[in-house]
């Protein structure tokens, strides 16, 4: 989502615009949800990082997707990242409300004071024409010991701006928080991902060892044979090539897997070195019938991103009224009382009380060009925002025909993979009886292995479509476990 550019400006009165505007910058540069990017590293997206909650231990740490997903919420870095902006917003809102409040201080002050009379215009001549009402022997330095203290007091009784720039701070608040929600529900979405796509690769080794367990058997029925003498020795020799190409295969399993493990560790905050075992399976249950226009009227209530724009909107109308109010004049009041004490003796108070009331002349031109640079950045986030209301749409229809298409998927590989057992179990009764050689049968192993490798792929790709959709309807973190079958 594009970041709109707004001009800083300046005012009159006790609140900074600049001020503001760097808040809001704040609350905009967490909007939107973030595209995962191809290279998996927090360099290039936070989100694939993580503050390490604990050092590594001995023990193996048993994982289900639940707790997956709960490390992630209290550790991932985009996540972090995002509670942070918010939290820098919350402060600078306290600031715009200080501007409502008054300003009381106090001050207080002692010292001993020198006066040169003749520098202050009490020279000998004055002196003589103040003949027999001055001492005699006056001396021209004079020292006094003054004490004294005074309370200030100071209120903004109206100001456009401030109050307009309380107004921006609510909505730059509410903005952070749905970019937070957002983020939340963006570390769900990883963190499940990341989950599944180890779970996938955790049954491709489990396929692998079962095929290269059957290729072991098969090589040890083939060297039988061959010793007694009823097969070839290129029998034999198919079988050793088969179980060496499923031990590679297995070698690839194993580390694939344990690279999906690292992965899944950095995102929820695991020390790479901690082993851990899932313990959820590959979930898999078909969803309910959802038409477009029953997700998408859920996904307008929900999208965190989409209420993170209307949030921006109320942003920007105030502080589009910040900059037309600067026309309106400002009032306020303040004063002090105070209390002073010479040398010692006596002691009398002094007060002021004042009001000020300001109106700008000769500013036109200026605001005028702000109202009209501040207008502009309001027209390009309500086009970003009817933009979002149709994407939205187009995402929830994409991703309805992910799960549909996903689900036949399953369906066929399903049946692929009960048809290649089926072709394998028989051809092994034909190798056990003597009517064929074991080339059929490696055949059928391999064919058996791309449609188990299948099968595991396609459960993997249907329960992403199904998060993929929750995360379109903005229901992830709430409900991803109902549109898991969990």
């Amino acid at each position: 989502m594009m970041a709109v550019n707004r001009t800083h400006i300046f005012f009159h009165g006790r609140v900074g615009i600049p001020a503001l505007m760097a808040m809001l910058a704040l609350a905009g540069a967490a909007v939107g949800l973030r595209a995962q990017a191809p290279n998996p590293t927090s360099a290039t997206n936070p989100f694939f990082g993580s503050v390490t909650a604990h050092a590594a231990t001995s023990d193996t740490l048993k994982l289900s997707l639940d707790e997956a997903v709960r490390r992630g919420l209290e550790n991932n870095l985009g996540l972090k990242e995002a509670e942070n902006g918010e939290k820098s917003i919350h402060a600078q809102k306290l600031g715009a409300v200080q501007d409502f409040l008054p300003d009381i201080s106090l001050s207080g002050s002692t010292g001993l004071y020198q006066h040169n009379l003749a520098a202050q215009g009490f020279g000998p001549n004055v002196i003589k024409q103040l003949a027999g009402k001055v001492p005699a022997g006056l001396s021209y330095i004079t020292r006094d010991d003054l004490t004294q203290g005074q309370i200030h007091y100071g209120q903004m009784l109206f100001s456009g701006p401030v109050i307009a720039a309380f107004r921006a701070a609510g909505a730059a608040e509410r903005s952070a928080y749905f970019a937070k929600m957002s983020a939340r529900g963006e570390v769900v979405q990883q963190v499940a991902t990341a989950y599944l796509h180890a779970i996938a690769a955790a049954s491709e080794v489990d396929n692998a060892k079962a095929l290269e367990s059957a290729d072991r058997l098969l090589l040890s029925q083939a060297h039988d044979a061959h010793v007694a003498g009823t097969v070839s020795n290129l029998d034999e020799l198919r079988a050793r090539v088969q179980l060496q190409a499923q031990q590679q295969a297995l070698i690839g399993a194993e580390n694939a897997l344990e690279k999906d493990l690292i992965l899944l560790k950095r995102e929820i905050g695991i020390d790479p070195g901690q082993k851990i075992a899932l313990t959820d399976p590959a979930p898999y249950s078909e969803l309910a019938t959802q038409t477009p226009e029953e997700v998408r009227a859920v996904a307008y209530r929900s999208r965190q991103d989409y209420q993170n724009l209307q949030a921006q909107v109320a942003e920007l109308k105030a502080v589009h009224f910040a900059y037309k109010s600067q026309r309106l004049p400002s009032l306020s009041l303040g004063g002090y009382y105070g209390v002073s004490m010479v040398n010692g003796a006596g002691s009398h108070g002094n007060f002021v009380a004042q009001g000020s009331l300001t109106v700008p002349l000769f500013r036109e031109a200026r605001i005028r060009g702000d109202v009209a640079a501040a207008q502009a950045n309001l027209d390009a986030v309500n086009a970003q925002l009817a933009d979002l209301k149709e994407n939205i749409d187009k995402q929830v229809r994409s991703a309805l025909l992910d799960v549909d298409a996903s689900t036949q998927l399953v369906q066929v590989a399903r049946s692929n993979v009960e048809l290649a057992t089926r072709a394998l179990s028989d051809e092994t009764d034909r190798v056990n009886a003597g009517v064929d050689d074991n080339l059929p049968l490696v055949t059928a192993q391999a064919t058996l292995a791309a449609a188990q490798s299948n099968l595991v792929e396609s459960l993997y790709h249907f329960n992403v479509s199904k998060l993929v959709l929750a995360r379109a309807a903005g229901i992830l973190e709430s409900q991803y476990r109902d549109y898991l079958g969990r």
